[in-house]
């Protein structure tokens, strides 16, 4: 059987979310694992409302920002892909990790 590791980045800050991503697909292709993206999504537009106390009442405007994002994905090496879970990656980059196991065409449980 063989495992997909999915990476999900975002950021507000381009710069570190492409140096990050760029940075980590440079390391698994050094590495020799077979590596699909990155994708990139849609980015999106985020509105938060502003308020002056905590109690509710007016507000004092939004405050909004972009969030871009960016889909990696790992396909078998399994080791490369559990010591990329282990990386630190920087505080201004989210990052989720979805592994997916995949079965071979008529394998049966």
């Amino acid at each position: 059987m063989t495992f997909v590791t999915k990476l999900r980045f975002q950021s507000g800050d381009r710069n570190a979310l492409d140096d990050t991503v760029e940075g980590l697909r440079n390391m698994l292709e050094r590495k020799g694992a077979e590596c699909k993206g990155p994708h990139t999504e849609p980015s999106e537009h985020v509105r938060v409302p502003l308020h002056d106390r905590l109690a509710p009442g007016t507000t004092l405007g939004e405050w909004s920002y972009e969030v871009f994002s960016r889909r990696l994905e790992i396909h078998g090496n399994d080791h490369i892909a559990r010591e990329v879970g282990h990386m630190e990656f920087p505080d201004s980059v989210h990052v989720e990790i979805e592994v997916e196991q995949k079965k071979p065409l008529g394998y049966r449980n």
